[in-house]
């Protein structure tokens, strides 16, 4: 089984918190501006928020990866 999972290329990310404007329990960015996944996995309750904040992302530094179980 194949689960889909939000990536962030942290290379390019610059922590600007747009995604956790979208969804909070998804992504965080602490104090010290690093960007956290708290949950990774894409599910149906948070795949359209997911496609929002890399839509949104500034910096392009977020995707979607597909891994195998």
């Amino acid at each position: 089984m194949t689960t889909r999972k939000v990536a962030v290329d942290y290379g390019l990310c610059e922590a600007n918190a747009v995604c956790m404007g979208i969804n909070p329990e998804v992504f965080h960015v602490d104090d010290e501006d690093n960007l956290h996944i708290l949950k990774p996995e894409i599910t149906p309750e948070t795949e359209r928020d997911v496609l929002e904040a890399i839509r949104r992302c500034p910096r392009q530094a977020l995707s979607i990866v597909e891994e195998d179980d």
